[in-house]
């Protein structure tokens, strides 16, 4: 390849590279999986090939050239002598087999709904990169927002930490309070450490779905709200049932191609044919038409299971139906629980576990209270703030989820 044309792609990839460089708000990671995802390029280049291939349904099969040798004797006194006996002559012509308008009109018919197929496939991969894209933006800032909660209790109780051995010097603590702030720290790094590998999983798969291997997160997610009603009633037009509506067109489609095979087909020939110039020459032509006799054995079994076919999609599209409205009703139902529980650990739990701390804390600084309660007390603050934002977490991945799939493509 020259220059002149891998030079402009090199910088084309340069200018994408760096336009996602920065991190990304929610609804910047979503347009960019949108206009990246490898699996919409090829959900979009089977809708092409759907097309391309449409194009030639229900055209005429392609003509015969025909060359041949006819009454060439084989016995007898002329036999082996092609020019001596006035039935031999050398031929050429052309073919062409004419399928019934019906099947021609059915092929076309079917390559149609084979588009409606694909396009209805490339609307469900669409929402499935969309979901799988907020639900990677949400971890990654879930996971760094537990990773500052954490740094910042740990920063709050570092004094206490390093007074620690003060404390056991001037008699106020017992000496094997001494190791409590080390098993403190230690117990603190690992979670820090499954949090930081949840950042990095939620980080892999951001990249995966954006295209930026240096993914990251700013802003805050959306604040969503949840209408079951509106939900409910949005269901049928939901891509997973409309792409069987798709699939049934083309299994009624392939109900008239079979049916088309009833009609009776034909084909015309037109040759010349050249014989000694002392006898002339001479032209023929022919037309034949198929006879579908044996429709019983042949034509119907094939028509009876293409209905079949068209029979299970009906029936496969319901179970899809029931299927999805079980799922939403779980879903709102698991909403609801996790929205409870959310604001029973903003409301209850932590200030609790924060008033605790906070009381150990002035126990410990009065002398009356020992390490170990302070870092009990902490410890259960550590446990109630990441729980906290677990739950915030849930409701925030559960309004997404809801609305993603439930909802309308401009939610």
């Amino acid at each position: 390849m020259s220059p002149s044309r891998w030079l402009p792609l090199l910088f084309a990839s340069a200018v994408a590279v760096s336009a996602h460089a920065e991190p990304m708000t929610f609804d910047q990671a979503l347009a960019s999986a949108g206009a990246s995802a490898p699996d919409l390029e090829a959900g979009g280049l089977r809708v092409d090939a759907a097309r391309s291939a449409s194009r030639s349904a229900g055209s005429l099969p392609d003509p015969r050239l025909t060359l041949g040798l006819d009454n060439v004797p084989v016995s007898g006194p002329l036999a082996g002598r092609l020019g001596a006996d006035e039935m031999t002559m050398g031929r050429i012509g052309i073919e062409q087999d004419v399928p019934s308008g019906a099947k021609r009109r059915a092929q076309t018919a079917e390559a149609s709904a084979s588009i409606g197929v694909a396009q209805a496939q490339v609307v469900i991969e669409a929402r499935e990169v969309r979901l799988a894209t907020a639900m990677a933006w949400l971890d990654l800032y879930y996971a760094k927002r537990r990773l500052a909660a954490l740094d910042a209790l740990s920063e709050t109780l570092a004094p206490i930490l390093d007074a620690a051995p003060s404390a056991v010097t001037a008699g106020a603590s017992r000496p094997g309070e001494t190791l409590a702030p080390q098993q403190w720290r230690a117990m603190l790094a690992d979670k820090r450490s499954d949090l930081v590998a949840l950042a990095a999983r939620a980080r892999a798969e951001l990249a995966r779905w954006t295209g930026d291997a240096q993914a990251d997160v700013q802003g805050d997610p959306p604040v969503l709200g949840i209408d079951g009603a509106t939900l409910r009633a949005g269901l049928d037009r939901h891509p997973v049932l409309l792409a069987y509506l798709a699939s049934g067109r083309q299994a009624d489609a392939a109900v008239r191609v079979a049916q088309a095979d009833k009609q009776p087909d034909w084909s015309w020939g037109l040759s010349y044919q050249h014989r000694d110039p002392m006898f002339g020459d001479m032209v023929s032509a022919e037309v034949t038409v198929s006879l579908p006799l044996f429709s019983q054995n042949r034509q119907d079994p094939i028509i009876a299971a293409r209905a079949n076919d068209a029979t299970r999609v009906r029936v496969e599209r319901e179970a899809a139906r029931r299927k999805l409205t079980a799922e939403l009703e779980a879903g709102l139902a698991d909403h609801l629980m996790h929205h409870d529980r959310m604001m029973r650990a903003r409301d209850v739990l932590v200030p609790l576990a924060q008033r605790r701390a906070d009381l150990e804390t002035a126990s410990f600084g009065a002398g009356t209270a020992g390490l170990s309660a302070v870092l009990d007390a902490f410890t259960a603050l550590v446990d109630a703030k990441l729980d906290a934002l677990d739950r915030e977490a849930e409701v925030a991945r559960d309004a997404v989820r809801l609305n993603i799939t439930y909802g309308n493509d401009d939610q």
